[in-house]
């Protein structure tokens, strides 16, 4: 999957995360193996997923969300204030054609 999405794809992927709620949230306790295999798992059924980081969590949205991307093959949509986005294309049956 191509992890460089071009400025049309990106404002795309973000309209649709504008409607969606955050189905995970980073506290203190940082990122986990069980964490990524979550997201991942969660990646591979929605393809857009949205994360709140809680201001307990030990690095900032940003950090987070380049290094969750990294962890789970994922391309970081953005970041806004304490919410992430990441988006990964399924392999077959792909919802969100970019």
């Amino acid at each position: 999957m191509e992890n460089n999405l071009n400025s049309k794809q990106r404002a795309y992927l973000r309209s649709l995360a504008n409607g969606i709620d955050s189905i995970f949230q980073i506290g203190k306790s940082g990122v986990s193996e069980n964490l990524i295999q979550q997201l991942k798992d969660a990646l591979e059924a929605r393809e857009l997923i949205k994360i709140s980081v809680l201001e307990t969590a030990p690095d900032s949205a940003k950090v987070l969300g380049n290094e969750l991307a990294e962890l789970t093959g994922a391309v970081l949509v953005q970041t806004i204030g304490n919410k992430i986005t990441l988006f990964k294309k399924r392999e077959k049956n792909s919802r969100i054609n970019l």
